[in-house]
């Protein structure tokens, strides 16, 4: 959600039961449009809040001027002081994928894992366990990738691409119509396109290269993992991700009311196939 109708689109995703305090809000009102300022920053998003033991982690976003290129995410425990993750690498979900559990609350927190290695001695080869620690600081970052991903949402239309590469806000955009609103298919992943690149040209001449250079939702695996509900008498509609528990999309048809927000744990329904 855009921090600066943070307050608007609080109460229009208060329906999933996520809300904040008012001291928290009053912080990061204030706090994002410094961050935005000092990192120099087009528009800054409040991502939502990883639950953890002891602290929580707010999360907030910074986008540049190309809205797909890769988004700067930075972590709160206070909603004041805010600190720069690194980016999202292969080898740092390789390695965290294998702390299960709850987050602590705590960046510097270690967990330990303990792995199997292969030792060479001479001819002969021995398997050694070796204790691996992993910080929860990389673990973040990597459940916040996986997370934008899989079910960051944006409408059809609030964005376009324009001939010379770039993709900008559409200044234009004034929000889907009621019918259009109640479609999987009017719902694109808020990331570079993965499975576009797969259709056929017969598919493609479909398509408007200016709107549909995303990929649309309703082709999400396994299906049924979202939720498409109308609220307050057909004004909202609710996309709720079964897959990230936690993750709400909020979009008030024929306005330029939009945005989503995760409030969870940071885990992963992995049992979702096994409950369609």
């Amino acid at each position: 959600m855009d921090a600066e109708s943070l307050l608007l689109s609080l109460e229009l995703a208060s329906g999933s039961g996520q809300g904040l305090s008012p001291d928290r809000r009053a912080s990061l009102l204030t706090s994002l449009m410094l961050v935005k300022r000092d990192y120099r920053f087009d528009r800054v998003l409040f991502w939502g809040r990883i639950l953890g033991l002891v602290a929580d982690y707010y999360i907030a976003q910074g986008v540049s001027e190309d809205q797909l290129a890769p988004r700067k995410t930075l972590y709160s425990l206070n909603c004041m002081e805010w600190s720069l993750l690194p980016p999202a690498t292969e080898e740092m979900e390789m390695q965290t994928s294998v702390v299960k559990g709850r987050f602590i609350g705590d960046p510097s927190h270690e967990y330990e894992h303990t792995e199997l290695q292969k030792v060479n001695e001479g001819k002969k080869v021995f398997e050694e366990e070796v204790v691996v620690q992993i910080k929860e600081e990389k673990r973040l970052v990597s459940v916040i990738d996986q997370i934008d991903k899989a079910v960051a949402v944006i409408p059809r239309g609030a964005l376009f691409k324009t001939p010379f590469g770039p993709i900008n806000v559409n200044r234009t955009f004034e929000g889907l119509s009621l019918s259009e609103a109640k479609k999987l298919s009017s719902y694109f992943h808020f990331r570079e396109p993965v499975e576009l690149k797969n259709k056929t040209l017969l598919e493609k001449a479909e398509l408007d290269p200016s709107l549909d250079f995303m990929d649309s939702l309703e082709h999400d695996i396994p299906k049924g993992s979202w939720s498409v509900q109308m609220e307050r008498g057909n004004a909202l509609v609710v996309l709720r991700s079964l897959l990230w528990p936690g993750l709400t999309f909020y979009h008030a048809p024929r306005t330029k009311n939009y945005g989503y927000i995760y409030v969870g744990t940071g885990e992963k329904n992995l049992d979702l196939p096994f409950m369609l």
